[in-house]
């Protein structure tokens, strides 16, 4: 059986995409490759395809224990025989897995490097007694140094050309710079291997950057134009998470945390939620980071500015895995980059935390630029791209580029605001003797009630003798929040972490305006609804295929998570949503029909054809289409 016969029997694919079948090739002429692919565009298919038709076991080493289980099921659905060994496992179950594939049952076996570091040479003297006939390191970046995600316990695979010599490995990532590239190649041995870099273009991915302020409005109204879709937003700490997740549900949003001070087993049910589609929406911190293979996110929202572009790149991609419209919203504030620069130093070496800083810097370019996004995203990864791509804010119209921590940014690149301005220097003063007097250990609440002299328990009561407290309480909360995260835009004023709070704190301009009477222009404080009507622009924007039937979609949908619930199995396992709008563009009649359905290969057309054919005549008679 050649590779498009098996690509269409078991995938249910008719056709490969982009480097695919060259790299499939060079792999089944028993060459070294490594892969540069985006997220979602099919970089599994470029090692499970050729395993299927090699002789022997195909070994991936992957990171993704989170993983491990989604991937095996849907190869077990595609008729294909594959497990894994991993910490989930008692000795008993790992044990008959390592049997099986002694045996000759299992053409592809899922590992974590940690197997081959902790266990040592025992388990790469197992495997050598096997008939190995590829090696598939996955996320292959966790190697390399230069890489944000390095892992030690991926050098121990610098062991596979020297212990397998004629075993080739192919070595697959979506995120690497050149630096990283070339690093992977050289602590894997890969001499003269063949290297596939697509491009890192996510056409279907829409990149918008919002402001802060009111961030939980913006963020429930933007939620509202995604209802019954599933969505990630990713926050700066543990706190954050827990705290948003909070105010969401205050708001009438069911959202689930998840983070790495969480209990394990609550940490692993909130995730099973989120990939059955029980639960939409996941408030969590990269902790929820690589072991995400869900297909259907429709969007990713970062709270916080990424601390470089390849996290960024690499947590954006996690939206719109199935190739269907999505975006990716990122909420900046100049405010972000002063509680980051401590968090990139690397104690003890000084070079990595160069490194880091520079990435940090051009995550901040990226977050201030007045030009294409995807253009200045595509540029950092060596490639080539015209700008003016009709998919991101800015070429929209609808940036909403931020001043520099530094305050000194030109007039032109200033924000764009619709309130007028008017000499806030009073009110400055007010703010930034306030935080001096709080000696920067209270954040932008506390800071707020201090102003307004409040009674509240939680104000200290030697606080309440301090000059000025009290002194801006003709102000509202809603107007004192938009002046002080003024007062951090133009610099006078930084967030600071701490014990995963954020404080307010002066910095050295501050005194100019303390002490030296500097005048100080603010903007009229908008209401919280101008603000969200800012959203809205963004949201608004959203397009929908007119030619799928989405009322059986949403059918075809129930279908699935009714099958997916009997298997054990998340949703996206059983049929991603590409499937299903295929379905619900052509209601197709018969199992000749399926066939010509992404996703429909000959074991799935046997599993479930039935059931969705009989699913659309039901809506079709009902109908009377």
């Amino acid at each position: 059986m050649d590779a498009l016969n098996t690509l269409e029997k078991f995938f249910g694919y008719s056709s490969f995409r982009g480097q695919q079948e060259k790299i499939i090739e060079a792999v089944l002429q028993k060459k070294d490759c490594l892969v540069v692919m985006p997220t979602g565009s099919g970089k599994s298919l470029c090692y499970q395809l050729p395993a299927l038709m090699m002789d022997g076991l195909t070994v991936i080493i992957s990171p993704l224990i989170a993983l491990m289980k989604d991937q095996v099921d849907a190869m077990r659905l595609n008729g294909i025989d594959a497990a894994f060994i991993n910490s989930t496992q008692t000795p008993e179950e790992q044990q008959q897995v390592m049997k099986d594939a002694e045996s000759g049952k299992i053409k592809l076996l899922y590992v974590a490097p940690e197997r081959l570091n902790i266990a040592g040479s025992t388990f790469l003297n197992y495997l050598q007694q096997l008939n190995v006939s590829l090696f598939a390191v996955d996320e292959a970046h966790c190697i390399s140094h230069w890489g944000p995600d390095f892992r030690p316990d991926y050098l121990t695979l610098s062991q596979l050309k020297t212990r397998f010599q004629s075993v080739p490995v192919i070595a697959l990532t979506a995120t690497a710079d050149k630096v990283t590239r070339e690093d992977i190649v050289e602590q894997l041995g890969l001499t003269g291997a063949a290297v596939f870099i697509s491009s890192f273009d996510r056409p279907n991915i829409r990149y918008l950057i919002a402001r802060k302020k009111y961030l939980t409005d913006k963020l429930v109204e933007y939620i509202s134009m995604h209802s019954n879709e599933s969505g990630i937003i990713y926050c700066f700490s543990r706190q954050n998470t827990e705290t948003l997740c909070r105010q969401l549900k205050e708001k009438g949003v069911t959202a689930l945390p998840y983070h790495a001070g969480m209990e394990n087993d609550a940490r692993r049910q909130n995730h099973d939620l989120f990939k059955k589609d029980e639960v939409k929406i996941m408030v969590a911190t990269i902790a929820f980071g690589m072991g995400i293979d869900k297909s259907n996110v429709r969007y990713i929202v970062h709270t916080t500015m990424p601390q470089n572009i390849e996290g960024y790149y690499q947590e954006t991609g996690r939206a719109g895995r199935d190739g269907l419209a999505s975006e990716a919203l990122l909420f900046f504030s100049p405010g972000d980059m002063i509680k980051l620069r401590m968090m990139v130093r690397v104690e003890g070496n000084r070079e990595q935390t160069q490194i880091m800083q520079k990435k940090l810097k051009q995550m901040e370019a990226f977050c201030e630029t007045n030009t294409c996004r995807r253009k200045q995203l595509l540029n950092y990864f060596d490639e080539e791209h015209e700008g003016n791509c009709g998919n991101c804010d800015v070429c929209l119209g609808v940036s909403d580029v931020r001043i520099t921590t530094e305050g000194n940014v030109p007039e032109a690149k200033k924000p764009e605001r619709n309130t007028p301005v008017f000499d806030g220097t009073q009110l400055a003063q007010k703010a930034l003797l306030a935080a001096f007097r709080l000696k920067g250990r209270f954040g932008i609440n506390y800071i707020i009630d201090w102003l307004r002299g409040s009674k509240s328990k939680k104000i200290w009561r030697e606080h309440t003798h301090l000059n000025g407290f009290g002194g801006g309480f003709y102000k509202t909360v809603e107007e004192w929040h938009s002046y002080i995260e003024e007062l951090i835009d133009l610099g006078y004023l930084e967030k600071i972490e701490q014990d995963e709070y954020s404080n307010i704190r002066v910095t050295k301009m501050a005194a100019q305006v303390m002490f030296q009477n500097k005048k100080v222009m603010l903007h009229e404080a908008p209401a919280a609804s101008d603000e969200v009507a800012e959203m809205k622009k963004l949201t608004d924007l959203t397009s929908t295929d007119e030619m799928v039937d989405k009322d059986l979609f949403e059918e075809l949908r129930a279908l699935r998570s009714q099958i997916a619930k009997t298997l054990n199995v998340p949703a996206f396992v059983v049929f991603n949503d590409v499937t299903l709008t295929g379905l619900a563009t052509t209601k197709p009649h018969s199992m000749d029909e399926l066939k010509q359905i992404e996703g429909f290969g000959e074991i799935k057309i046997q599993k479930f054809g039935e059931q969705f054919l009989n699913a659309i005549a039901a809506y079709i008679n009902r109908k009377a289409i």
